[in-house]
């Protein structure tokens, strides 16, 4: 299982709920649209394309793979 979202801190996340959804598939899969491990957040991150069409994008590819994902998009914040 997976959560793709933007985060402010740290770009567009995939964070897996588990190390059992790190198959070497699913790093390949991510490392290939711009994403890195980051072991500060235990997620993969990429520090640009944060649009909702990039959240749907990362997390169909996820879904490919045979993953459970959720997606949302961060909202924003008044002022």
């Amino acid at each position: 299982m997976f959560l793709v979202t933007p985060d402010p801190a740290h770009g567009l996340v995939a964070a897996p709920r588990s190390s059992d959804d790190l198959t070497p598939g699913t790093e390949s899969t991510l490392a290939s649209q711009g994403f890195a491990w980051n072991g500060e957040i235990e997620a993969f991150s990429r520090p640009t394309g944060c649009s909702p069409e990039d959240v749907d994008r990362t997390a169909g590819a996820l879904r490919e793979l045979g993953h459970f994902v959720f997606s949302c998009y961060l909202p924003r914040f008044p002022g």
